[in-house]
C-alpha cells in the first residue's frame, strides 16, 4: 500500500495478487492502488498481465493469492455480479452487446428491474439523461448494429454507469476509435472523474496516457516496474523503457529507396459493402516495388473493402493487376500465387484459425509445398521445425508451437500473422491496421519489419488510422473518403491539417 495516500482517498487496493495460466505467471505479486476521482493508467506490453489484473478486479478471474480492498473493505468476488454490486464496471476491448436490441434494451439486459412490465420510453429517457450528463451522444432507441464502434463503446460505458459504477475499468478503449472519437472519450473520462468516479485506463498509446492520466502503474512480464507514479516529470521515453525493458527510440531508420516497376495496379474499381451499399467508387491507384503507399481515412470509408478486393475476399467491378495479371474476382489463392501477403484488420476472424495451434497457423500458406508437404502428405516434423524457427525469429511469446493461438496476447497473435506472411518472401504486402492495439515495443518491431520489406523491394499498401504511422512509414499518402480517393501526395509534402480536412470530406484535390 502507498502510505502517502490517506485511507479515505483509496477506492481500490490490490495487494500481492498472484495468478498463473498454463506455462506463464500472469500476475506475480502485483500491487495496485486506485484513488478516488483519478484516472490511473495501467501500461505494459501485450501479455504483461494488465487485462488479467483488471479481470480479477471485475470478478472474471479469482486470484490464487492476494487481497482486494474496495473503499477499505476486504472483498472476494465469485462473479462479475459481485464486482458490480461493489460499484465496479468494466468496459472490455471486445464489446458484449446484442446487435438486434436497442441501446436501452442492452443497458437493461440482465438487471432484476424491470421484471414483468416495461415502460420502454421511460427507460429511454433515463438512459438519455445519463448519457447527456457525461457528454455522450447516443440515441437510446437505435439498434446496436446501426451504431459506429465509438457509439457502441458509449453503450458499454452507459451499461456500467446505469448499474451505479463508481469505479470504471476501460480496457484499451481507444484501440478501435477514430481520432475525433478518442477526444470525445477523453472529455467523458474527465467529466466522470470530476463527478468523483475513479477510472483505470488500460492503454498502449503513450501520448494518450500522458494527456489524460493522473498516475501510472507499469507491468512487465506480470511484475510491477512502476507503482502508481505521478506523471508529472515523467517522459514518454521513460514510460516506454519501463514497459519493454529497453530504450525505445520513437524514430524509424527509413532509408531513401527508389521505387521500381509497378506491382499493384487498380483501374476503376468499385465494390459494395456487406449491406449492399457502395463502399468503393471508381478507385484507381498504383504501388511500385520498394515503396509504401499509405491510405489515410476514418474507419468505414472503404478501407476494409479495398484490402478485400485486392486479396480476393470481395467481388468488385474494374480491374486489379498484380505483377501484370488481372486478379479481380479471382480466388485468394490467385493473389497468393502472385506473391501477395495479407495482414488483415481482423486478426482472429480472418488472420488466424483461433482454435488451431501456432504450427497449423504458420503453415497455412506452405502446407502444400516442400518441405512441409511430401507426396501429398504433410510432414509434421518439418512443420514443427518450420514453426519453431519462425517462433524464435519473430520472438513469439508462447509455451510452445503447439499452443492454440486463441491463448496468445494481441501482439503475439499479430507476430504469428507477420511470421507466416513475411516468411513467404512476398512481392506485395497488404497491411491493414498492422499495429492497432499493440504496445510500443511491438509497434516498433512491426514498423521496422515493413521497412525491411520495402528495402527488399516489396510493394506495400499500408492502411492505417494512425496518421503519425502513415507519415513515418509511407513514401506516398492517398486519402479515402466515402469510397473515393480524394487526394494523393508524397509523404514529405503531407500536411496533417490538409489530410484531416480530406478525411472528413471538407477538401479534395486531383488524384
Amino acid at each position: 500500500m502507498e502510505h502517502n495516500i490517506p485511507e479515505n482517498q483509496i477506492a481500490v487496493e490490490m495487494r500481492d495478487i498472484v495468478l498463473h495460466f498454463p506455462g506463464v505467471v500472469a500476475n506475480d505479486h502485483v500491487n495496485f492502488t486506485l484513488k478516488r476521482g483519478e484516472i490511473h493508467a495501467l501500461l505494459g506490453e501485450n501479455g504483461a498481465g494488465k487485462s488479467t489484473l483488471m479481470n480479477i478486479l471485475a470478478g472474471l478471474y479469482k486470484p490464487e493469492s492476494g487481497t482486494i480492498l474496495i473503499n477499505g473493505e476486504p472483498v472476494s468476488f465469485n462473479s462479475p455480479r459481485d464486482a458490480i454490486s461493489k460499484g465496479i464496471g468494466m468496459v472490455h476491448q471486445h464489446f458484449m452487446l446484442v446487435p438486434t436490441l436497442t441501446v436501452t434494451e442492452n443497458v437493461l439486459l440482465g438487471l432484476n428491474e424491470p421484471r414483468f412490465l416495461m415502460n420502454l420510453p421511460e427507460y429511454d429517457r433515463k438512459v438519455a439523461e445519463i448519457a447527456e450528463s457525461f457528454g455522450m451522444k447516443v440515441d437510446p432507441t437505435a439498434k446496436i448494429w446501426q451504431l459506429s464502434v465509438g457509439e457502441q463503446q458509449r453503450v458499454e460505458i452507459l451499461k456500467a454507469l446505469y448499474r451505479g459504477a463508481q469505479i470504471l475499468i476501460l480496457d484499451e478503449p481507444t484501440a478501435v476509435l477514430a481520432p475525433h472519437e478518442i477526444q470525445d472519450l477523453m472529455k467523458t473520462m474527465r467529466l466522470m472523474v470530476s463527478e468523483g468516479k475513479s477510472i483505470v485506463f488500460i492503454s498502449h498509446k503513450l501520448n494518450e496516457v500522458m494527456e489524460v492520466a493522473d498516475r501510472v502503474t507499469v507491468l512487465r512480464k506480470g511484475k510491477v516496474t512502476a507503482d502508481g507514479v505521478d506523471l508529472q516529470g515523467i517522459t514518454k521515453e521513460n514510460l516506454a523503457e519501463l514497459m519493454v525493458g529497453r530504450k525505445v527510440l520513437f524514430r524509424l531508420n527509413k532509408k531513401a529507396h527508389a521505387p521500381g516497376k509497378v506491382v499493384l495496379e487498380l483501374q476503376h474499381v468499385s465494390a459494395l459493402n456487406n449491406r449492399g451499399l457502395p463502399a468503393l467508387k471508381d478507385v484507381s491507384l498504383q504501388v511500385r516495388e520498394g515503396e509504401i503507399l499509405g491510405i489515410a481515412g476514418i474507419a468505414g470509408n472503404g478501407q476494409s473493402e479495398l484490402a478485400e478486393v485486392i486479396t480476393g475476399l470481395r467481388a468488385c467491378e474494374g480491374q486489379i493487376f498484380i505483377n501484370g495479371e488481372n486478379v479481380a474476382n479471382r480466388s485468394p489463392k490467385t493473389a497468393i500465387k502472385q506473391g501477395t501477403a495479407h495482414i488483415p484488420e481482423d486478426r482472429t476472424g480472418v488472420g488466424t484459425a483461433p482454435n488451431l495451434a501456432i504450427t497449423s497457423n504458420l503453415i497455412m500458406k506452405t502446407y502444400d509445398s516442400p518441405p512441409i508437404s511430401e507426396n501429398w502428405h504433410i510432414s509434421y516434423s518439418a512443420a514443427q521445425e518450420f514453426a519453431a524457427n519462425l517462433k524464435q525469429q519473430y520472438e513469439i511469446q508462447a509455451p510452445s508451437v503447439n499452443t492454440q493461438v486463441n491463448k496468445l496476447s494481441g501482439g503475439n497473435l499479430q507476430k504469428v500473422i507477420l511470421a507466416r506472411e513475411i516468411s513467404s518472401e512476398p512481392r506485395l504486402i497488404i497491411a491493414v491496421q498492422p499495429t492497432r492495439g499493440l504496445d510500443v515495443g511491438a509497434i516498433e518491431s512491426i514498423q521496422n519489419l515493413l521497412l525491411e520489406q520495402r528495402e527488399h523491394n516489396a510493394a506495400i499498401l499500408l492502411i492505417s488510422e494512425e496518421l503519425d504511422e502513415l507519415l513515418e512509414l509511407s513514401d506516398r499518402i492517398a486519402v479515402i473518403y466515402e469510397g473515393e480517393l480524394v487526394g494523393e501526395f508524397p509523404a514529405e509534402e503531407a500536411d496533417l491539417n490538409t489530410i484531416g480536412l480530406m478525411m472528413t470530406g471538407a477538401l479534395r484535390s486531383p488524384v
